[in-house]
């Protein structure tokens, strides 16, 4: 499966944003999909995920963006949407999607656990 991220951009703290996952060459709904972010000197964190028909339909969230943060899916499309409001600068990333169809329930949160990830796409937000 192939994954394309979009939708980052230059924001201001409180403001909201999309982001978006399409995935190609495979049927999504079979995935586990997740969204990890990096900023500069740390390491990939996990942020939501969406554990598609494998997992139940769940969903998770760190703590840090929980309540601002829901991740939904659109199978039709074949895409997982992070919605993102009330950003403040903490948020300011690069955020990738990952997916796997087979991912153990301890290990969702954890890089490793993906085999498929996208391009990344940046989020800056501004005080």
């Amino acid at each position: 499966v192939q994954l394309q991220a979009s939708g980052g951009g230059l924001v201001q703290a409180g403001a909201s944003l999309k982001l978006s996952c399409v995935a190609s060459g495979s049927t999504f709904r079979d995935y586990f999909v997740a969204w990890f972010r990096q900023a500069p000197g740390k390491e990939r964190e996990f942020v939501a995920l969406s554990a598609g028909s494998r997992g139940g339909w769940r969903t998770s969230y760190a703590d840090s963006v929980k309540g601002r943060f829901t991740i939904s899916r659109d199978n039709a499309k074949n895409m997982v949407v992070l919605q993102m409001n009330d950003l403040n600068p903490g948020d300011s990333a690069v955020y990738y999607c990952a997916a796997d169809r087979r991912v153990i329930a301890s290990s969702t949160r954890n890089p490793a656990a993906y085999d498929y990830w996208g391009q990344g796409t940046l989020v800056t937000v501004s005080s």
